[in-house]
């Protein structure tokens, strides 16, 4: 057993007002256009807990994990080369009692640090001598890209683009098969943790299917968050985990390359909010009261080219035609404004950089009632089956520059 401390680290123009809130949030968030005026959001009734794990030991990746133990085993990856393969470890609390069990995975991409560290500090924290149910946790699972502080796999194929897999497609797929093979299949839930991507950074926030009733009322279990609806891209986790019947959801905070100190303690407080609300362990720090904030949600893109310079920061309250950053000509000091295209708050930006036309800048909500965010889901899948929206990232490309988040 691996000792229960630190471990595992690592000229004014209006910009096109409602463009949907598909690249980099999700393929099909609800755009603001869409909105209807909200309704007073109602209090979900408490969820039972699920039926899950009795008193007996867990089996586990070839191995037996008895009640009330905590352990790390090993996922191995299939990898070009068996001699020098680099088992992934995976972090298991059985509790002593009957209950649920979670799952949570982070560094699908390899560059996105704040899970790795929410799922440190959240897995050393359980007593399962004193808990209900299972969690699994796997701090690490890109190892490969971890190791080069790349989003990818060595192949360059993006990870999040080929669950379940295949147990005979290419080295993306076969990991991805053998993950869910070996250990999603296992989970009654699961949280996948990310971070923005292509130097953008979110609000710590929750994205799932809320069209299904299983993940909406999941949804509603991490406390005073901010929830947004998609299904997820084909090949993602999230999407085929929920197509197997585990309700799973994607939680986004900070951005990739980095540790933010701040959206790291907002993730494990949520996920901390979690095990209290299914009743896995009683947790020193909840949120007791407050219930998640549902948005509907657009990004407001760039005109021009130029360097991006933001007036406004994350989960900053803004209002309709206020200025949220320019973009600059160095050569021509010629610019243009990006203006705010109705009240509401940034869930997510890019950071200051070099953008080209059209680039998402800012990522702008609007709270909603949860409901009201479920019926309109509801309808965009009726009139639309199968969207595909510009702006969604392409499978199997690494350099598809239109990159969604928890893609």
């Amino acid at each position: 057993m691996i000792p229960r401390q630190l471990v595992l680290l690592a000229c004014l123009t209006f910009t096109t007002p409602f463009a949907h809130a598909t690249e980099l949030a999700d393929e099909d968030d609800i755009p603001v256009s869409r909105l209807a005026e909200p309704q007073p959001e109602s209090k979900a009734d408490p969820q039972p807990e699920p039926a899950g794990d009795g008193r007996d030991s867990l089996m586990l990746l070839g191995e037996e994990v008895q009640a009330g133990e905590f352990l790390t085993l090993y996922w191995k990856p299939v990898q070009s080369f068996q001699s020098i393969d680099t088992p992934v470890p995976v972090l298991i609390a059985h509790g002593k009692q009957p209950g649920p069990r979670l799952c949570l995975t982070a560094a699908i991409h390899g560059d996105e640090l704040n899970g790795i560290e929410m799922v440190r500090r959240l897995m050393y924290q359980l007593e399962p001598a004193n808990m209900r149910g299972t969690v699994i946790g796997i701090p690490i699972v890109n190892l490969d890209g971890f190791r080069r502080a790349s989003r990818y796999l060595a192949d360059r194929r993006d990870l999040n683009r080929h669950f379940p897999g295949s147990p005979n497609g290419s080295a993306a797929d076969r990991i991805g098969h053998s993950l869910f093979s070996d250990v999603i299949r296992q989970c009654q839930f699961l949280v996948d943790l990310h971070t923005g991507s292509q130097q953008r950074v979110n609000l710590p926030q929750i994205r799932g299917n809320l069209k299904d009733e299983m993940v909406f009322d999941f949804s509603r279990h991490f406390g005073g968050i901010t929830v947004l609806h998609g299904v997820g891209a084909k090949g993602t986790l999230r999407r085929a985990a929920n197509d197997a019947g585990i309700p799973a959801v994607t939680m986004e905070a900070g951005g990739p390359h980095q540790l933010d100190e701040s959206a790291v303690d907002a993730g494990v407080k949520s996920l901390e909010t979690l095990l209290q609300n299914l009743a896995i362990q009683d947790s020193k720090r909840f949120w007791s009261s407050p219930q998640p904030v549902f948005y509907q949600s657009d990004w407001v893109r760039a005109n021009q080219g130029g360097i991006l310079m933001s007036t406004v920061k994350l989960g900053d309250k803004v209002r309709e035609g206020q200025v949220l950053g320019s973009v600059i000509d160095p050569v021509s000091n010629t610019g243009s404004a990006i203006l705010a295209p109705f009240n509401g708050r940034i869930l997510g930006m890019a950071v200051n950089q070099v953008v080209q036309t059209g680039f998402a800048t800012h990522h702008v909500g609007v709270e909603t009632a949860a409901e009201k965010v479920q019926e309109e889901a509801i309808e965009q899948d009726l009139s639309v089956k199968e969207p595909v929206p510009p702006g969604d990232c392409v499978a199997d490309n690494a350099d598809a520059g239109n990159s969604v988040s928890d893609c």
